[in-house]
């Protein structure tokens, strides 16, 4: 007895212990953010910052126009781009965990195949834009490398093989119920736990993404939330590097909180995906141990 409650306490404060390693740097990344320039170049980024300042945010508010219209992108191509990439990925993933798809071990090699190689970067960029012609749309940031995934496509049909009852499906057969009829009444609401693990994972991969907007859009009105910020950090860089005595470069840089604003930057960015986060938790944790418990 005395043995087990040992065992528990130093589990609790491993757990303790990683949850604070999990926490501490979001904590640090506020605080720094409302940290003066000054502090931060004197005493680096702390817990206690010697002075505080909204002067990071009151730049970002100087650009609230265009940050309003890229958050507005961003959500956009993250709610489309998700429905849209779950929906292709299990239409995908359910014949390929039936037995009765012809071909079957053809179409998932092809699967598997697209998670060891690519096109590359030019040939990509080639077709999406010459051949599909998407430079300056939106459509670049939903579809390029972005849209479906065959590591998530393969996830979703193991769920499928493993989790869904086949006299469930084999009844509704002989009750009439054809393949669309299964997969959208029954299937998919037997699977919400991959459909949201999985629908969060392409939540934050559109919302994170910067690589897309870099390669495909030089229209800044496209940009969405990440292409802003980065083109942001970049221009206060650029008055770093270029400003000189006695011009309004060298006055604007000398006044810019340059690192409190990364530090904002960042803020603005995560934030809305640590809201988001706790509505998918219960069912992230159960699509994460798919298949690892049978009944």
């Amino acid at each position: 007895m005395r043995s087990n409650e040992m065992n528990q306490t130093a589990l609790n404060i491993f757990m303790v212990v990683l949850t604070a390693a999990c926490l501490l740097p979001f904590l640090l990344l506020i605080i720094s953010s409302f940290a003066s320039e000054q502090s931060i170049i004197k005493l680096g980024y702390t817990f206690f910052p010697s002075e505080y300042s909204l002067e990071a945010y009151k730049y970002l508010w100087g650009e609230s126009s265009s940050l309003l219209r890229a958050y507005g992108i961003t959500i956009l191509i993250t709610v489309i781009g998700t429905s849209v990439g779950l929906t292709i990925s299990a239409l995908l993933a359910y014949p390929l965990s039936r037995g009765v798809l012809p071909f079957k071990y053809f179409f998932s090699f092809v699967v598997f195949f697209t998670l060891l190689f690519n096109g590359g970067l030019v040939p990509t960029y080639l077709v999406y834009t010459e051949i599909f012609h998407m430079k300056n749309t939106l459509l670049a940031l939903i579809i390029p490398g972005l849209l479906t995934n065959g590591f998530f496509i393969l996830l979703i049909r193991t769920y499928f093989a493993t989790s869904i009852p086949v006299p469930i499906i084999e009844s509704a057969y002989i009750d009439g119920a054809s393949e669309y009829r299964i997969f959208f009444s029954i299937v998919m609401p037997l699977s919400l736990p991959i459909l949201a693990t999985i629908g969060l994972m392409l939540t934050i991969a559109y919302w994170n993404d910067w690589f897309n907007g870099l390669i495909y859009l030089t229209e800044p009105r496209l940009f969405s939330i990440q292409n802003l910020l980065n083109r942001m950090l970049t221009n206060i860089q650029f008055l770093q590097q270029n400003s000189f005595a006695g011009n309004n470069a060298s006055a604007i840089a000398a006044n810019l909180p340059t690192n409190a604003v990364r530090m904002a930057m960042a803020v603005i960015g995560v934030v809305p995906l640590l809201c988001v986060y706790p509505f998918f938790q219960k069912y992230f944790v159960k699509g994460l141990v798919v298949g690892a418990v049978k009944g």
